[in-house]
């Protein structure tokens, strides 16, 4: 009798012990799947005169300005624009202009984040990244946006080294030593441009539309597009 309910209750013993391993195994599995969820990148679909491409945006890296986009993309302000500025050995700019050359109405303008961004882990301006457009101005972007078509180091943010004064900077091939911290952080040709995501495909689309033939239209006195290329509609993906 006694060995029966000794063998009873090591057999209830290890039964709730298999269930507490399991239960802890699920919660384990389900804390490394969450960051695999949260880190997919939304995607985005342009529909346009001269085809169909794809970009992905990261909010890990840009939150802010992936933010401001996609409100773009979901209030429908880019369908119906054309890009107006296509240089073909420098990039494609789009997302402000209707087809007969009226700006469109845009929100107020998002911080710039090109420097957090690369400090993250962001891309560069390199062959097939988005990015913001803006002025002279750092914290000017509001729709404009534009695809890199080669790589574009010139665009790139500089990250400003630890220290004040500043020991060493390089920029555009130049060394600067011993230069104010402040001076350098508000400086506007430091700031770069933001890289907020990239083409995943139908980078052939985007080539194609860097090689239409330009000239003077509109408010612009070149690197129109001839025949205008316009962005019929653009939508999230995920």
């Amino acid at each position: 009798m006694h060995l029966v309910l000794a063998t009873t209750r090591l057999r209830n013993s290890f039964q709730r012990r298999s269930a507490l391993l399991a239960a802890v195994a699920s919660l384990v599995l389900a804390s490394l799947a969450a960051p695999a969820l949260a880190q997919a990148a939304p995607k985005v679909k342009f529909v346009t005169s001269e085809g169909d491409f794809m970009v992905e945006v990261y909010p890990d890296k840009a939150p802010k300005t992936v933010e401001n986009f996609l409100q773009y993309v979901r209030d429908k302000h880019y369908d119906g624009t054309i890009f107006h500025r296509v240089i073909p050995g420098f990039m494609v700019q789009g997302g402000g202009y209707d087809a007969k050359y009226n700006e469109k109405k845009t929100r107020p303008p998002v911080v710039h984040e090109g420097r957090e961004a690369l400090a993250k882990g962001g891309d560069k301006n390199v062959i097939g990244t988005l990015a913001m457009a803006r002025t002279s101005e750092p914290n000017s972007a509001s729709s404009q946006f534009f695809i890199n078509v080669k790589d574009n180091d010139f665009l790139n943010p500089t990250i400003i080294p630890a220290g004040d004064p500043v020991a060493k900077i390089e920029f555009q091939g130049q060394t600067y030593t011993n230069v104010p911290r402040a001076q350098l952080i508000n400086s506007p040709q430091l700031f770069g441009y933001t890289v907020f995501g990239k083409v995943v495909s139908g980078m052939d689309v985007v080539n194609k539309i860097r090689m239409v033939p330009t000239g003077a239209a509109g408010p612009f006195p070149s690197d129109v597009p001839k025949t205008p290329v316009v962005i019929k509609s653009a939508s999230i993906q995920n």
